[in-house]
């Protein structure tokens, strides 16, 4: 397991030389391994060299890895878009669900956690550069978002999360991950108990996330190679 051992070492080496450039400490930043189409033996791996935080993007998929790898020391994420007939099967299953993005999906997914007797973590992903191709509320609807959030007691909000186009040059994200703290920040200062996350940053540009203010960066192909 040589090569997953080698690429969480640099990885952790990076995200650290990259918090410390940005005047920040370290541990404030949470390493989540995307182990989506890699099956529960990798996963097995990098939990045997210290990661614990794993993300899966489809639910069909998630469910028996965790069940396979139940009583390791691994922590869940739903990073990938969540469908509302998928909500009773994500409420409580998940640490924390990345892809909220709708008030329907806020309500159902509040339906389902009352349900399940839990309350589910979420940041709501915002689709800041405004693809079409990308889910993803637009920035001048987390209005609503935070109206229906405020009649969902059931969903803690932990902050934001997006996903920038796709480029070769990390620096073209830094606008979009500047722009997703300064949301962060103006809905912190108008509700102060909303969360503080940032999930930003992938395999190709998590370092210039980090110093642009991510505390989750999402990184699959580095630790575990090409799918």
């Amino acid at each position: 397991m040589g090569d997953i051992v080698g690429n969480l070492k640099t990885i952790r080496g990076r995200i650290e030389a990259a918090a410390l450039r940005a005047g920040r400490d370290p541990a404030s930043v949470t390493l989540v391994a995307v182990s989506k189409t890699h099956p529960a033996g990798r996963v097995r791996e990098a939990i045997g060299a210290g990661q614990a935080v794993f993300g899966e993007n489809r639910i069909q998929e998630a469910l028996p890895k965790i069940e396979a790898l139940a009583g390791l020391n691994a922590r869940w994420h739903l990073i990938g878009h969540l469908q509302g007939n998928k909500a009773r099967q994500a409420a409580g299953r998940f640490e924390l669900i990345h892809s909220v993005d709708s008030p329907e999906l806020i309500r159902e997914l509040d339906k389902r956690a009352a349900a399940a007797g839990v309350k589910q973590k979420i940041l709501l992903q915002i689709n800041v550069a405004g693809e079409a191709s990308k889910f993803g509320a637009a920035p001048d609807e987390i209005t609503s978002l935070l109206d229906a959030l405020s009649r969902a007691p059931n969903l803690i909000p932990e902050g934001l999360m997006t996903i920038p186009p796709l480029t070769d040059d990390p620096e073209a994200s830094r606008p979009h991950f500047k722009r997703l703290r300064e949301l962060l920040n103006g809905v912190r200062a108008k509700q102060p108990s909303f969360g503080s996350q940032l999930s930003m940053g992938m395999s190709d540009d998590y370092e210039v996330a980090i110093e642009e203010g991510a505390t989750l960066v999402r990184v699959g192909t580095a630790i575990f190679g090409e799918r």
